[in-house]
């Protein structure tokens, strides 16, 4: 099997009519556990660690001998898309649109019937349609076209369709690269209204395609009210130079708008007939893996097919189906430690509900009960701080002033199989301004509310999706 990794037309009178109008459319019971990695109950942190920093420090990785290019966050220093730091959203920002997604996650999972109708449409959309961008951190860069441009997109494991912006714009966001022109590619090809690909897109985004011109129209709209419309086309996809795809299905959006900050558009990674996973899995089989930096001043990797990962303590743990939402990861947490000791929590509170892994969301969200202990024992391990008032959604914080290290407690997570996934330091404490941290957990509202399991939590693991294989591992180290 291949290993490649990834660093991760002109437009008619009529169609420009047509695309005009939708944008009014879219406006653990067992003792025995293999630990993944660590054994301490306490971490000492120096607190400037954890403060953001302005320069790069990117990963030592050696990625021209495992193929793999490099993951950035968006907002950080290390990306081409951090220009001008004033437009930056702010922690509180951020935490209010990761809210807008999980929102979105937990109606998308819901009982949830209600509709809303569109000002100046006839059409009903459900209240959230299925999808949702929210803060979208992590972004990698892929070539698009013949000649090939490249372009910066949101990687996120809960969306199926990529897209980006096309020329000529109804209306476009303001992005740091080029818009794509699909009139200056050699290799583009608009996708039928009556190919089988235009009839999959109604599960793929929660819109019904519509037709114009005989093109395949796509709409999607996330939980934010951010979305993306435009033409459903064809093109060359290159991750390297070895690696090209020359019929890549994905969306050439001439009218978007939303929480994109300077991104070309999103890759979607979910297990849809449109994901770059499914697209790509005739060579890589299905399997990708990734490792997000421990700062925003540091860098990642993504690699579509094996090999992309250098733990040598990787454990896997199945992935679930859950029939409301087959396209996402659903594991099985069936337990938490803090300080190295298990909480009282009983299994089912994870199980009914269900838990997602998300590269998308920022913050864990864990079920009312979880969350509850949880906090009860960090709260309690870290007495002698001064908690002051919340943050947002964050109700565990402190004022570190006057400390160059503090000491906390280990967390980690018990996934079906026994396995242990110890969560990195960065992932336990997130600083949010004035010399205040916060415990970097959530509770859900409900009880019912899917779980979540967070891009901060997954900092500096090795994150592998065997989609074919029915498992998902987990292994530490995976930036350094």
């Amino acid at each position: 099997m291949a290993s490649i990794p990834i660093t991760i037309v002109s437009i008619g009178h009529v169609l420009y009519a047509f695309l005009v109008s939708l944008s009014i459319f879219l406006i653990s019971s067992s003792d025995k556990v293999f630990a993944v990695g660590g054994g301490q109950t306490f971490h000492t942190i120096q607190v400037t660690s954890l403060l953001p920093s302005s320069v790069c420090s990117p990963s030592t990785k050696d990625h021209s001998k495992i193929g793999s290019l490099k993951v950035v966050h968006r907002h950080g220093p290390c990306s081409q898309l951090n220009q001008d730091q004033a437009s930056a959203p702010t922690m509180t920002e951020i935490l209010s649109h990761d809210q807008s997604r999980v929102e979105s996650i937990q109606h998308r999972l819901g009982f949830s019937k209600a509709q809303n109708s569109f000002p100046g449409s006839r059409a009903t959309l459900p209240d959230k349609s299925g999808n949702s961008i929210g803060s979208g951190n992590y972004i990698v860069t892929v070539g698009l076209g013949t000649p090939k441009k490249d372009l910066s997109l949101i990687f996120d494991t809960g969306s199926g369709l990529t897209w980006t912006q096309c020329e000529p714009c109804v209306k476009c966001y303001q992005q740091q690269e080029p818009t794509f022109n699909p009139s200056s590619s050699q290799s583009y090809r608009n996708i039928t209204c009556d190919s089988p690909q235009c009839s999959q897109l109604t599960s793929a985004t929660g819109v019904s395609p519509r037709c114009a011109t005989n093109t395949c129209v796509y709409g999607i709209q996330y939980g934010d009210s951010s979305f993306s419309a435009g033409l459903l086309g064809s093109e060359k996809l290159t991750l390297t130079p070895s690696d090209v795809f020359p019929c890549f299905i994905f969306g050439c959006g001439k009218n978007n708008q939303g929480l994109f900050f300077g991104a070309a558009g999103l890759l979607g990674l979910d297990r849809g007939p449109f994901s770059t996973v499914t697209q790509t899995s005739f060579k890589y089989g299905k399997y990708f893996s990734y490792c997000l930096p421990s700062t925003s001043s540091s860098t990642g990797t993504l690699t579509f097919g094996k090999g992309g990962t250098k733990s040598t303590n990787l454990k896997f743990t199945p992935l679930l189906v859950n029939p409301k939402a087959t396209v996402l990861y659903f594991v099985g947490i069936i337990g938490i430690k803090v300080g190295g000791q298990k909480l009282p929590i009983s299994e089912s509170v994870f199980k009914t509900p269900g838990t997602i892994i998300d590269s998308g969301t920022v913050i864990t969200r864990l079920q009312p009960g979880a969350y509850a202990a949880l906090r009860t024992s960090f709260r309690e391990a870290t007495e002698d701080y001064n908690r002051i008032e919340g943050v947002s959604i964050f109700d565990t914080c402190y004022d570190f002033t006057g400390y160059d290290t503090v000491r906390v407690p280990t967390i980690s997570f018990l996934l079906a199989g026994n396995i242990e996934v110890p969560i990195d330091v960065s992932g336990i404490l997130v600083y949010v301004g004035s010399s205040t941290f916060c415990l970097a957990f959530a509770g859900n509202r409900d009880a019912s509310d899917v779980g979540i399991f967070g891009n901060v939590q997954q900092r500096t693991l090795d994150v592998v999706y065997d989609v074919a294989g029915g498992k998902i591992g987990f292994g530490t180290g995976g930036c350094s």
